[in-house]
Parts: C-alpha cells; structure tokens; sequence
C-alpha cells in the first residue's frame, strides 16, 4: 500500500511540474503577445489620461465661460445676445453646462414664442435632480401645449410629476397643467381624478396658493355626468 502511495505521490509531482513547465512554455511563447496587450492596455490609460486633462477639462472651463456670459447678457435684460451665447456653448460642448445651456436656451425660445425650437432643445436636455428636471418637462409640456399637441403634452406633465416625486409644492402644479390639458381634451372623468387627488393629498398647496379645488372638481364631475 505505501509503494502505491509513493508511485501515486510521485505521479502527482510529475504532473504538477510538467503542467507548470507546459504553462511556463506557452508564457514564453506568448511573450511578445502578453508585451502587446501590456501596451495596449498602456496607450488605453495614456489616451484617457490625455482626454481628460487634455481636452474634457480645457472644453468644460471654456463651456463654463460661456454659460458665464450668456448668464451676465440674460441679466442686464440682453436676450439676444443671451440665447446667441447659450446655443454656442450647446453647440460646440456636449457636457453640463452645454446641457443647461439648452435649459437656458429653451426658456428664452419660449419666451419668445418660439414652441418649437425651445421644445426642440428641451427634447435633447437631461436634467438633474428633482426640481431642474422635471421643471424642465413642465415647460416641454408648455410648449405642446401652445403647439396644441396635446398627448406630448400630457407625457411631458407625467414625467414631471414623476421626477418630481411627492414634491407639496412641485407635483400638485404639475397636475393642475395635465388636469388643464385632459379638460381641453374632454376627458373629464381623468380630469376629475386628477383634482380628487389634490383635494386629498396636496391641501397644503391649495391653501397656500388659495386654489379652489372643489371648485374644478365639480366642475369636472359635472362635465362628466356625476
């Protein structure tokens, strides 16, 4: 039994040393690929290396510059050169400040009564966070609105109200656009939902802003045939 033992040991040994002569072989082999990949690997971090201090952070100083720009014309009341400053740095970056550059760029469109083109830059704008964000959608669903394309319209208010979580202030004003909208379109019992909703969760808001939900409410029933 223990000669066994020690032709087995010995088996195991040799097995080991010839697995480890056999990797060491194809190390050797492969050494010029294995120096490769090294090199690659190397040029990989050297190229995101020089990305970042070479061309991310010079481009996020120079949006940053001017979105300052644009903030001090739209301040002294200089829209033109406002919007002018914004959609450059939309255009040339795409980073954050480009993205509240298109924010920017949006509101003064819509204050001008262009829909379109401030939709067409809320469309592409990302927002952060639970007020920028879904403020951002609210005035999406403006511009629907004032186009008259009622279904965005209402997609955009959902969205707002979702990213705006359970907001007292925020939510309940978005819910009153989309209740808006639901009334053009004559869909009164949503509608109705939507005021039940607020009479029940949001009093803090029809207090403080003195908005006659019962008011709408019933008006909404009535409409519907309740």
């Amino acid at each position: 039994m223990a000669k066994k033992k020690n032709v087995s040991a010995r088996t195991t040994l040799e097995e080991v040393n010839e697995s480890l002569s056999t990797a060491a072989q194809r190390i050797e082999a492969n050494k010029k690929y294995i120096y490769y990949a090294l090199g690659a690997i190397a040029v990989i971090v050297l190229l995101a290396l020089g990305y970042i201090y070479g061309v991310r952070n010079p481009n996020l100083q120079k949006a940053k510059e001017g979105i300052a720009k644009a903030d001090m014309a739209y301040m002294q009341g200089d829209t033109v050169t406002a919007l002018k400053e914004y959609e450059k740095v939309f255009d040339a970056y795409s980073n954050k400040p480009a993205e509240r550059a298109a924010f920017n760029a949006a509101i003064i469109l819509y204050q001008q009564g262009k829909n379109k083109e401030a939709a067409a830059y809320l469309e592409k704008y990302e927002g952060e966070g639970n007020m920028v964000a879904p403020a951002s959608q609210s005035l999406l669903g403006d511009c629907y609105v004032n186009m008259k394309q009622y279904d965005k319209a209402i997609a955009a208010y959902d969205k707002a109200i979702k990213l705006s979580g359970d907001n007292e202030f925020y939510t309940p004003t978005f819910m009153i656009k989309k209740a808006t909208v639901l009334h053009a379109q004559k869909k009164y019992s949503d509608e109705a939902a939507i005021y039940e909703v607020i009479k029940n969760k949001y009093m803090q808001y029809t207090q403080a802003y003195q908005f006659n939900v019962d008011k709408y409410l019933e008006r909404a029933n009535a409409m519907s045939g309740k």
